[in-house]
């Protein structure tokens, strides 16, 4: 279940407390398009609004991906072959 960051009664002590908040998991796969590129040269997509780095991807591919790891405010991930 998506759980909306932006809501009224959200507090920083209940994101803390509520594990990973992200709208992914690991494992989870996704057929995405690379909006941007990071700093170390990853490719970047959104998913619900969630930051992911896709290593080996460029900016406009239409990729399916593998979530590898997540944290707190974003997520990695690997092209799927």
């Amino acid at each position: 279940m998506f759980r909306n960051s932006y809501g009224s009664n959200n507090n920083s002590y209940d994101n803390k407390n509520k594990g990973n908040s992200a709208p992914i998991n690991e494992g989870e796969e996704y057929d995405v398009k690379i909006e941007d590129t990071g700093r170390d040269g990853d490719g970047i997509t959104r998913i619900e609004g969630f930051v992911v780095f896709v290593s080996g991807a460029k900016v406009g591919d239409e990729v399916k991906i593998r979530i590898t790891s997540t944290r707190r405010n974003f997520g990695f991930a690997e092209v799927v072959e």
